[in-house]
């Protein structure tokens, strides 16, 4: 099954995209595996500290993940395969595709305006062309209505 790889923050790009997969996705007959990325900690000295600072990080992570879900769900009839992992970004998206098949798209969000972001700054520059998929990149600044027409 075509499986259509989205990483979501809290940025509206990243919404976009998520909307774009999901229509490819109902159009194609295919899924959509949602990741949320988390970027490692920084050493606390004190351990406690640094466990709650950790624990806070991934239950707003997985928050995330499972409002973007429920909104897939909502719109598309769509049931997702949800991700959460720390590490360093392209690292894990590298993973992921790796380790899955029937992922046959990485889709992207970037900003309307401003820099990209450092997903689409790496895999659209310093990395392009190198992944064994498709990059989708989505603009930032396309409503819903363009959305639905373009996917």
């Amino acid at each position: 099954m075509r499986t259509y790889l989205v990483v979501i923050d809290e940025s509206p790009e990243s919404q976009i995209a998520l909307r774009f997969a999901a229509r490819r996705a109902v159009k194609t007959g295919g899924s959509v595996e949602i990741l949320a990325l988390i970027e490692p900690q920084e050493f606390v000295q004190w351990g406690g500290v640094m466990a709650t600072m950790e624990q806070e990080t991934h239950q707003r992570a997985r928050g995330l993940v499972a409002a973007a879900a429920g909104t897939l769900i909502e719109e598309s009839g769509l049931k997702p395969a949800l991700t959460v992992r720390e590490g360093d970004g392209p690292a894990v998206v590298r993973e992921m595709i790796a380790g899955n098949p029937d992922i046959a798209a990485l889709v992207l969000g970037a900003a309307a305006s401003g820099a990209p972001g450092p997903l689409v700054s790496h895999f659209a520059g310093t990395d392009a062309g190198t992944l064994p998929v498709p990059v989708m990149i989505v603009p930032g600044s396309l409503d819903r209505e363009a959305i639905d027409r373009l996917s």
